[in-house]
Parts: structure tokens; C-alpha cells; sequence
């Protein structure tokens, strides 16, 4: 049964996650446009590529019925990133990603937003395995995978065009996801 996706809504204490829409445009494309931002996430996208990219999460959570998440801050309102499940056409597994405007990181919500996501990703998704595809230059990402209780599982490889990337798979089952979350209950 197709998830009705006006209505999905996870809530933390200080996020919303929802399916994405167009009125996050402005701030995605801004997001894709910051050179730090964008260095482990495919490089800097023009505000066209970023269109296409928007469309592309809408279409997967119509397609497959999940997808990465906006990222809301409750008291605002103000879309501060993208987050959650990603499984497009040859990626090596499925994944919970994650990626957090430049003024937000550092603050916790990603390690909030990606607890949730991986709940998601379990309980409501039923996914057996969980990855993060991370280059082994960003740390960040390396700290919060850690912290996740993911482990470097060696290399992979993304399908086209992102063949050339070189990244890990960190990640986890859902046997040790269902043991590492309770330190964050």
C-alpha cells in the first residue's frame, strides 16, 4: 500500500522530516550550490541540476514509496537539509543518507534526523541492511556513521555518473541497528 505522502510526518524534539516538495527548492538549491557542502555529495549543482535533482527524490518517494526526507527545524520552519533512505537503480545497498546546510552542522540534527531515518528505514521499511556510502576523506560523516554504530565494511562502488567516486560502505543490519538505537532512546 502506497504511503500517503502529504501526511507523512516524523517529528523529534527539535525536527520535522517530510517527504520533500517545491517549496524547499529555494533552500536545496542554495544547499547544492555551497562548495563544502557539496564536496562529498557529487560536487556543486547549478539551480537547474538541482531542479532535476529535487524532482528526482519526489519521484522516488512516488516510485518506491520512501526517499531521503527534508530536514524541518520545528521552531522555524526553515528547511535545513535532506535525509533519510536512498535506494536508486544500482546503488550498492540500502542506504540512510544524510546532508545538513552549512549553518545547521555541528548542532546534532543530523545524528537526530539519522536516528529517526534509520527507525524509519527499519521498523516501517523492513530493510534488513543498512549502508552509508561515505568518501574515506569525510570525517564528519565517518564520526556520525560511528556513532550510529555503522561499521567500514571496505570499498564500493556507485553506478554512473558517480563511478569515480571512492567511498566506503559503512553500515550495520538490522539485528545490531535494533541493539545500537537504544543508547538514543
Amino acid at each position: 500500500m502506497m504511503t500517503d505522502l502529504t501526511s507523512l510526518r516524523i517529528e523529534t524534539d527539535r525536527l520535522i522530516l517530510r517527504p520533500p516538495n517545491g517549496s524547499d527548492f529555494d533552500e536545496w538549491a542554495a544547499f547544492q550550490a555551497d562548495e563544502a557542502t557539496m564536496t562529498y555529495l557529487g560536487g556543486v549543482k547549478s539551480r537547474a541540476e538541482s531542479w532535476r535533482d529535487l524532482c528526482a527524490m519526489v519521484g522516488a518517494w512516488q516510485v518506491r514509496g520512501y526517499a531521503m526526507f527534508s530536514l524541518i527545524l520545528k521552531d522555524s520552519g526553515k528547511w535545513i537539509g535532506r535525509i533519510g533512505p536512498w535506494y536508486p537503480d544500482s546503488w550498492p545497498g540500502t542506504e540512510v543518507g544524510w546532508g545538513v546546510a552549512p549553518d545547521y552542522a555541528g548542532k546534532g540534527y543530523a545524528l537526530e534526523a539519522a536516528v529517526a531515518s534509520m527507525n524509519y528505514a527499519v521498523d516501517r521499511l523492513g530493510w534488513s541492511d543498512i549502508c552509508h556510502t561515505i568518501d574515506p576523506d569525510n570525517l564528519a560523516s565517518i564520526k556520525l556513521a560511528e556513532r550510529l554504530g555503522s561499521t567500514n565494511r571496505g570499498p564500493t562502488k556507485l553506478p554512473a555518473p558517480y563511478q569515480d567516486a571512492w567511498v566506503d560502505d559503512w553500515g550495520q543490519s538490522r539485528e545490531q541497528w535494533q541493539e545500537n538505537r537504544k543508547q538514543f532512546q
